[in-house]
């Protein structure tokens, strides 16, 4: 995959996907919390290269959380 966050809009996306190892998941959505891909003067926000539409951090960290079985609420 060259540009793996083009194929998902939300962290769900990458979570709930049927196909991708959980390894897969993971790394693709620590890549997604990661400070390089963080909105310039919104840190709140990431927008990793492209995804479309900027998300919340806690929506990739909620979305990581649940792959672990954790309690976690999709938008």
């Amino acid at each position: 995959m060259s540009e793996p966050f083009s194929r998902f809009l939300h962290p769900f996306d990458v979570a709930r996907h049927p196909s991708l190892e959980p390894e897969v998941k993971r790394a693709l959505l620590a890549s997604w919390a990661s400070d390089r891909a963080a909105v310039r003067n919104r840190p709140a926000l990431r927008k990793p290269p492209g995804v479309r539409r900027a998300v919340p951090v806690d929506d990739v960290l909620a979305a990581l959380r649940s792959l672990d079985g954790g309690e976690a609420r999709a938008p």
